[in-house]
């Protein structure tokens, strides 16, 4: 089969599914091995940034999805949705963090760690399909714990959990208190040198 029908095949499939379609999905309807199926949607990507196109074709772990691209939104969002904009507070986006970093967190633990009740907030997350319950952990009470869904990687932009930022490294003083040293070094690293300043403007 040609790659221009390929890629035909490819585009109709994730504009009519209009969600996230497995690669699984794909080497099954083209009977075609994953791994030329992967090169060729990265191609069309590539070819729909070149093209300037007002759609664009994301991944989000093992699935590929065609959608509008973020800058556009504020144009489509009036057009499409009459409800009011969805707006994440401080907390959400500390339990979206919580989350993101330790997939698989109880309530309790994103508790403990924030140091106020969380309901109202996990439950508005979940509203916004940016939460998922991970199951029940085999621990007393069979507490429930939660993960960051696909909608969420779509969301911030992400391929995947692993393309999340690097945290700084810390430690725990004697107080109980967290010291970050490296961020600290690193500052006194990237510090200017006056000495070399002087040669410079000389």
């Amino acid at each position: 089969m040609e790659i221009g029908k390929i890629e035909a095949i490819i585009e109709a499939i994730l504009f009519a599914c209009g969600r996230e379609v497995k690669i699984t999905e794909l080497v099954s309807a083209l009977e075609m091995n994953e791994e030329d199926i992967i090169k060729i949607i990265e191609s069309m990507k590539e070819e729909f940034k070149k093209q300037n196109r007002g759609i664009e074709i994301i991944r989000m772990n093992d699935s590929y999805q065609m959608c509008t691209k973020k800058e556009y939104y504020e144009y489509i969002y009036p057009v499409i949705d009459k409800r009011s904009k969805p707006n994440l507070s401080n907390a959400a986006l500390e339990i979206l963090a919580i989350i993101a970093y330790n997939s698989g967190v109880t309530k309790a633990e994103i508790e403990m760690i924030r140091g106020v009740n969380s309901d109202a907030t996990i439950y508005k997350l979940m509203e916004y399909n940016l939460i998922e319950e991970a199951g029940k952990l085999d621990a007393p009470g069979k507490p429930m714990s939660y993960k960051t869904t696909l909608n969420f990687l779509k969301m911030f932009g992400y391929n995947s959990l692993e393309d999340l930022p690097n945290l700084p490294k810390y430690k725990i003083d004697e107080n109980q208190q967290i010291v970050i040293d490296d961020i600290l070094e690193e500052k006194e690293n990237e510090a200017p040198n006056p000495e070399r300043e002087e040669e410079v403007y000389d």
